[in-house]
């Protein structure tokens, strides 16, 4: 029996018995009625969705981030904006893909401060990641990156680009939410061999960038798929690390590189935008990498490598579910900062001095629980890949998936394990020490195995497809 059944099943009962109160009773009736209808729909929240996908190409000459200072002489490929949004019924939430290499924590900063005073929206529920490709223009303030590669930046950034990418969030948000209808959401995995270890040690034990098979990998992919009501795809977001780098610096047109490329070949095949999740790829690149233009770098073959893996893995995902609870947060990671390295006045509140000689980088870390099975965590650096293997290993989620590139970008974090091989993550673009990795992995697994795994009311139902 529904709520509105019991509630005036109730009062009839009481109403024959008790004729003098009628009026205060019944009103008492009408409104736990009302509460219960309110906590059911609360409990049951039927989840809403939408998608758009924007296009950010540039009309004109641009700057590129990525190996050394080179301005673009023309598109290979178009570049975009995916904008996801996801509701509960109580909490909206954006997830955003963008074809760029990286940007600075405070140009998040400065677009999520905007979605929070024209519409409302808590920061906390925009995360916005980046495809890694090193063939798309620069976007925002350097940060830290001017701090690393002063020799690369000797210009300034465009800031009509610029400007641009940021309106075009700020207007896909504002359509993205005009968009919303039911959806369902499923969840699964697949695997690719698309990427391998780039930590190539040498004989006396150094590394540089190259290629080193036995080094470790991750390979899962991981799978969300939003579909509408009448079944068919809304979106797909594929989860998988790797480097954007098949094309090297000799390359000059604006591209999405291999990740661009994946998701245009997948979207062509399942009729729904595909949104490029990167993960822990700070030791990963493309299988094949660092070529001087897409075909010597068989970027056409990554369509096989990894978008009919994922299409394969999508083609394996059942059973949906309708009802879906959304649970962001954030924790903050303090861990010692580098000694002697400078930092940028933009990002003053990401880091600070506990006493003379113990300065830390305040590290924000987002979370997102979605029903009991599904922990999605995600941070603004390009993170080995073993800290986000073994997170997921010791983590009581069947489904835990790492967005890096996320929301900023403050460099490499490497494991303490190699440290002592040096190289370019190492000696040159890591603002952390080799405590870092450490200190990320224990406050991610300690807060998965805590305050995430505490029981909510509500988790999604599985919702079998007709056969």
């Amino acid at each position: 029996m529904n709520p509105v059944h019991l509630v005036f099943s109730a009062a009839k009962k009481f109403d024959q018995h008790n004729k003098g109160k009628r009026a205060y009773f019944m009103l008492f009736f009408i409104m736990t009625g009302c509460s219960l209808i309110f906590f059911s729909n609360a409990a049951h929240a039927q989840l809403k969705a939408a998608m758009v996908k924007i296009d950010i190409t540039p009309s004109d000459a641009q700057y590129l981030l990525g190996y050394q200072e080179r301005q673009s002489t023309g598109v290979r490929d178009h570049i975009y904006h995916k904008i996801l949004a996801l509701d509960d019924g109580k909490t909206q939430f954006f997830i955003i893909s963008s074809d760029v290499c990286l940007y600075s924590p405070s140009e998040y900063d400065k677009v999520a401060a905007i979605l929070q005073k024209r519409y409302g929206i808590n920061p906390l529920n925009v995360w916005w990641s980046v495809t890694h490709t090193h063939a798309a223009p620069e976007v925002g303030a350097f940060g830290l990156y001017g701090v690393y590669m002063g020799d690369r930046i000797k210009h300034k950034v465009d800031s009509a680009y610029t400007a641009m990418v940021e309106q075009k969030i700020v207007d896909g948000i504002a359509e993205v939410r005009s968009k919303l209808a039911d959806a369902t959401l499923s969840v699964g995995w697949g695997f690719s061999q698309a990427n391998m270890n780039r930590r190539a040690i040498d004989v006396d034990g150094k590394a540089s960038l190259g290629m080193n098979p036995d080094g470790p990998v991750d390979r899962r992919i991981g799978l969300l798929r939003i579909d509408k009501k009448d079944g068919s795809p809304l979106a797909l977001i594929a989860n998988y690390p790797m480097h954007g780098t098949v094309m090297s610096g000799a390359n000059l047109k604006i591209s999405g590189d291999a990740p661009g490329i994946v998701a245009e070949y997948v979207e062509e095949k399942i009729g729904a935008p595909m949104l490029y999740l990167n993960g822990a790829a700070g030791n990963l690149a493309p299988l094949y990498s660092v070529y001087p233009n897409a075909a010597a770098g068989h970027m056409g073959e990554f369509r096989v490598l990894l978008g009919d893996k994922i299409l394969e893995a999508n083609s394996k995902i059942k059973y949906p579910v309708d009802e879906v609870k959304l649970i962001p947060d954030e924790i903050i990671v303090e861990t010692p900062r580098k000694p002697g390295l400078g930092w940028t006045d933009d990002l003053s509140r990401y880091t600070v001095i506990k006493k003379p000689g113990d300065t830390l980088v305040r590290l924000p870390v987002r979370l997102l629980k979605i029903n009991r099975d599904i922990a999605i965590w995600s941070a603004p650096i390009e993170l080995f890949c073993e800290v986000s293997n073994e997170v997921r290993s010791r983590s009581p989620f069947p489904y835990t998936f790492y967005f890096g590139y996320t929301n900023g970008w403050f460099g490499y974090m490497p494991t303490e394990a190699e440290w002592p091989h040096g190289g370019y993550e190492v000696d040159v673009v890591s603002p952390f020490t080799p405590k870092a990795a450490g200190d990320l992995t224990e406050s991610v697994v300690d807060y998965l195995q805590g305050k995430m795994r505490a029981p909510e009311a509500v988790t999604g139902k599985p919702k079998r497809k007709n056969k």
